[in-house]
C-alpha cells in the first residue's frame, strides 16, 4: 500500500493544478472578451449612424426594446456564444444603460488618446473652437484640431437648376392641374399662379441670372468643403470663382437684351425695363464680389500661400517675390530666410515641382521622392500651411452632426454620453482603422472596476 508514496512530488501537482486553473480562466476571458466586443461593435454601429440606442422599454417582453436591444438579438441569432451568453447570464449579460455609458466612455476615451498620439508626433498643431445651441438649450463648444499625421494626411444641393431646366414642363403640369378640374380650388388656384410666375419676364430673368451664378457657388462650395483644403487652393478658388462672376457681370447687357427679346409678357402685369433688370443684376454681382471678398479676406501672414503657388513658379524664376518672402519671415519666425530663399529659388526652376497642385500636393512630392531633408525650410513653411485651417466648415459638420444625435425626443441625454455619441458619428473612419479598437476599449473597461465578469488574461 505504500509502495508509491513518496514518489509523487505535491508542488509537481500544484504546478499542475495551477496551469490548468490559468488554462480554464484564459479560455473563460477569451470567451467573455468575443461577447463583449460583439456588444461594442452593437454600439459603435449606433453610434456611426446617429441612432438612438434605448428604446421606451429594455425589458425581455417589451414590443419596443430600442435599436441596440434589437441589434444585439440580431447578432445573436448569427453568433451562438453570444446567444448562449444572452440566454444563462446571470452576472453581467452586458446591455444595461450602465454598461453603454461605460463602453461609450471607454470609446470616447480611446478615441481621445489616438488624437493626442496623432497631435503630439506633429509639428504644427492649429484649433478651431466654435460653439451653438443645442435642442436643450444648453451652450456645446466643439473644438476642431488640424495637423498633419504620419501618412501625410490632413486631419479635418440647389433646386434653381431644377426649376430652370424644367421649367416648360412644369408650365404645361400646372395648367394641367388648373384647367383639368380634378382637383380642389386651393389646387387650382395656386396651380394657376405658379404657371403665371414661370411665364412672367421679371422672374425668367432672375432664374437666368442665378441659372448662371448657382455653379459657379456649388463649384466653390464642393472645393471649401474639403477636409485638406490648404491656403493655396483656397485662393485660387476663390480667384476663379471672382472671375467667373466677373464674366457673369460683364455679359449681363446681352443676357438683358436675350430675355427681352424672348420674353412674352401678361398685359395686366407691368414689368420692370431692361434698364432696371441689368442695374439689379449687377447689384447681386457687386454683391457676391463684395462679401467673397470680406468673408475670404486673408490676414497678411497667408500671403506666404503665394510662395508656393505652382502656376507662378515659372514667374518666379524672372523676378522672385521679395516681398511675400519678407512677410511670411516676419510672420513665422522660425523660418531660416537664407536657407528658404535657397529651396525656394531652386524649386521654382525646376519644371517637375510645377505639376504639383497645392501645398498637399508639393509635400507628398517631397516625402515619395525623400527630399524633406534637402528642402526641410520649405517642407516646414508647407506643414504651416497645410495645418492652418482655411473654413470653418469642418466645425459646422460637427453641429450638424450635434442636432442629428441630440434631438427632441433625445433631448435629456447626459453630456458624457453625447460626447462619446457625437465622436463616434464624426469619427467612424478612425474608429475603423484605429488597430484592435474593441481590444482597448474592453481593456479600459474591464480596468473601470473590480468586475465579477473576468476580461482580464493571467
Amino acid at each position: 500500500r505504500l509502495q508509491f508514496f513518496g514518489k509523487l512530488s505535491i508542488a509537481e501537482q500544484l504546478d499542475e493544478g495551477y496551469r490548468i486553473g490559468i488554462r480554464r480562466h484564459n479560455e473563460e476571458v477569451t470567451k467573455n472578451r468575443h461577447i463583449l466586443s460583439r456588444i461594442i461593435d452593437c454600439v459603435k454601429f449606433c453610434g456611426a449612424f446617429e441612432l438612438a440606442l434605448r428604446g421606451h422599454n429594455e425589458s425581455e417582453s417589451s414590443d419596443n426594446p430600442g435599436i441596440f436591444r434589437g441589434l444585439v438579438d440580431f447578432v445573436a441569432s448569427l453568433d451562438g456564444v453570444l446567444k448562449e451568453h444572452l440566454e444563462n447570464a446571470s452576472v453581467f449579460k452586458g446591455t444595461s444603460k450602465t454598461v453603454q455609458n461605460e463602453l461609450l466612455d471607454c470609446m470616447l476615451s480611446v478615441m481621445r488618446e489616438h488624437i493626442i498620439q496623432e497631435a503630439q508626433k506633429s509639428d504644427f498643431l492649429s484649433i478651431q473652437a466654435d460653439e451653438t445651441t443645442d435642442i436643450a438649450t444648453q451652450c456645446q463648444l466643439v473644438l476642431v484640431l488640424r495637423y498633419i499625421d504620419g501618412k501625410s494626411n490632413v486631419q479635418e444641393s440647389r433646386a434653381i437648376n431644377t426649376v430652370f431646366e424644367h421649367r416648360e414642363g412644369l408650365i404645361r403640369c400646372f395648367e394641367t392641374i388648373r384647367d383639368s378640374g380634378d382637383f380642389d380650388p386651393v389646387t387650382t388656384r395656386e396651380a394657376g399662379g405658379f404657371a403665371m410666375l414661370l411665364e412672367d419676364q421679371d422672374f425668367n430673368f432672375f432664374l437666368q441670372l442665378f441659372h448662371n451664378i448657382m455653379p459657379h457657388m456649388d463649384i466653390l462650395y464642393a472645393k471649401l468643403q474639403k477636409k485638406d483644403i490648404d491656403s493655396v487652393h483656397i485662393k485660387g478658388s476663390i480667384q476663379q470663382f471672382q472671375q467667373d462672376i466677373q464674366k457673369i457681370r460683364n455679359s449681363l447687357h446681352s443676357l438683358v437684351n436675350q430675355s427681352s427679346e424672348g420674353a412674352s409678357q401678361p398685359k395686366r402685369r407691368r414689368s420692370l425695363s431692361p434698364d432696371v433688370h441689368e442695374r439689379i443684376a449687377i447689384e447681386v454681382c457687386d454683391t457676391i464680389l463684395q462679401h467673397t471678398m470680406e468673408r475670404f479676406c486673408f490676414t497678411s501672414h497667408l500671403v506666404s500661400a503665394t510662395l508656393l503657388q505652382a502656376d507662378r513658379f515659372e514667374q518666379y524664376t524672372v523676378a522672385f517675390p521679395e516681398d511675400a518672402l519678407s512677410r511670411t519671415l516676419k510672420a513665422y519666425p522660425v523660418l531660416n530666410g537664407s536657407k528658404l530663399k535657397t529651396e525656394l529659388s531652386l524649386i521654382y526652376c525646376k519644371e517637375e515641382f510645377r505639376t504639383c497642385c497645392g501645398a498637399v500636393d508639393l509635400l507628398q512630392l517631397f516625402k515619395e521622392n525623400n527630399l524633406e531633408e534637402v528642402f526641410s525650410e520649405t517642407v516646414t513653411l508647407l506643414k504651416i500651411l497645410i495645418t492652418t485651417p482655411m473654413t470653418t466648415a469642418e466645425a459646422e459638420r460637427c453641429f450638424s452632426t450635434l442636432k442629428r444625435v441630440k434631438t427632441f425626443l433625445r433631448n435629456s441625454m447626459t453630456q458624457e454620453r453625447l460626447n462619446a455619441l457625437a465622436m463616434l458619428s464624426m469619427e467612424k473612419r478612425m474608429v475603423t482603422e484605429i488597430i484592435d479598437f474593441n481590444q482597448k476599449v474592453i481593456e479600459k473597461f474591464a480596468s473601470q472596476k473590480e468586475r465579477r465578469a473576468k476580461f482580464i488574461f493571467k
